[in-house]
């Protein structure tokens, strides 16, 4: 389907003080290119650039320390050649005239100790998530973490802080808070994988306590107007499950909102292979309900999925993820009705065929 040229979802938007050309953005994939001491491949600055279309990227994610670390050849935004290798990435986005925000991660659980020096990946308690990790030999399941001890969770909360404020240095336009996907915020909110007795368990309010908290610091660092937050209510990805992810999620969105965070970020299929099943109640309307800025949506959409979303007012922005991994120039092709490239699913990450292929080399109109 073609869209006329005044669709909304072409339509500008002002998130905070940054004008957005469009309502289109860049979801954040993990693409496992990083190099050497975890810094951002220098073909990324090609890869994002390409993508400056969209009205804002969120990139990858990116570890706020050594503990963060699950995933072979991911980056980190922690040390100075990390920040320099980053700012390499932003002066091109920002040349092709786009906006990026960093997505910032600790993955919690979802890790092993080869990562970590033989020490045990940690979360908020002792409960191992589901699934399978990749290491250097291979995919291995996920093991029993270590629950953190109280003491250590003000570091945690630090380690995030710093990492926002890297990110200014690199020259990124804001930060995403990464709460999705089972990592160590979702740990900590949702009471199948927290069952601690401190102030950081039991009750909502307590659970929701150390992602709140990173918020904070976040935006305190950086200005509210700059930081993002993502969730995943219904995502089970990792073994994740809550009792009542309406009560929750609500509950956090609703102080994210006081907090005056720019936006929240709801990753909750609609449509394709993972759409949630009708019986299960979606929880981004609910969200919508509490949260008064910028809404983007996420999860299956296509052209005119995400135009309806936009132009009634269920999102302000969508995000697409494989759509644009595959279309540099998907922005382009949604206005033109054109066809889209069909993404290769063998080079989502890297191969021995070289970190180019499925990365920079996909055409476009």
């Amino acid at each position: 389907m073609t869209l006329p040229a005044d669709a909304e979802l072409f339509s500008p938007y002002d998130l905070g003080s940054l004008r957005l050309k469009n309502r289109l953005v860049m979801a954040p994939m993990t693409r496992s290119r990083a190099v050497e001491d975890n810094l951002a491949n220098p073909l990324a600055a090609t890869y994002y650039a390409q993508r400056a279309g969209a009205g804002l990227i969120i990139s990858e994610a990116t570890q706020v320390s050594p503990q963060g670390v699950g995933y072979i050849r991911t980056p980190g935004i922690h040390l100075p050649e990390q920040v320099a290798a980053w700012r390499e990435v932003t002066k091109a986005v920002h040349k092709a005239g786009g906006a990026i925000f960093a997505q910032l991660w600790h993955v919690g659980r979802v890790s092993h100790p080869e990562f970590h020096g033989g020490a045990l990946p940690v979360a908020p308690s002792a409960i191992a998530g589901e699934g399978e990790v990749y290491i250097s030999t291979g995919r291995v399941p996920l093991g029993v973490p270590r629950a953190l001890e109280t003491d250590e969770i003000p570091g945690i909360i630090e380690d995030f802080r710093k990492a926002a404020l890297n990110a200014c240095e690199a020259g990124f336009d804001g930060v995403e808070i990464h709460g999705s996907s089972g990592y160590l915020l979702d740990q900590f909110l949702r009471d199948g994988s927290n069952i601690r007795t401190d102030q950081y368990g039991g009750s909502i309010e307590n659970r929701a306590r150390f992602p709140l908290e990173i918020a904070a610091a976040v935006a305190g660092a950086i200005g509210a107007d700059r930081v993002g937050y993502r969730v995943g209510p219904n995502l089970n990805i990792h073994g994740m499950k809550d009792s009542d992810p309406k009560a929750t999620f609500t509950y956090l969105a609703g102080e994210l909102d006081k907090l005056g965070l720019v936006y929240l970020h709801v990753a909750e299929p609609i449509a394709g292979p993972t759409a949630l099943p009708p019986e299960v109640e979606r929880i981004a309307p609910h969200l919508r309900k509490v949260f008064t800025r910028g809404l983007i949506l996420n999860g299956g959409y296509d052209v005119d999925l995400g135009e309806a979303a936009v132009s009634s007012g269920t999102a302000d922005l969508v995000a697409y993820g494989v759509p644009f991994l595959a279309n540099p120039d998907l922005p382009e092709r949604f206005r033109q009705g054109a066809a889209l490239n069909a993404p290769d699913f063998t080079s989502f990450y890297a191969t021995e065929n070289g970190d180019a292929v499925g990365y920079i080399d996909y055409p476009t109109l």
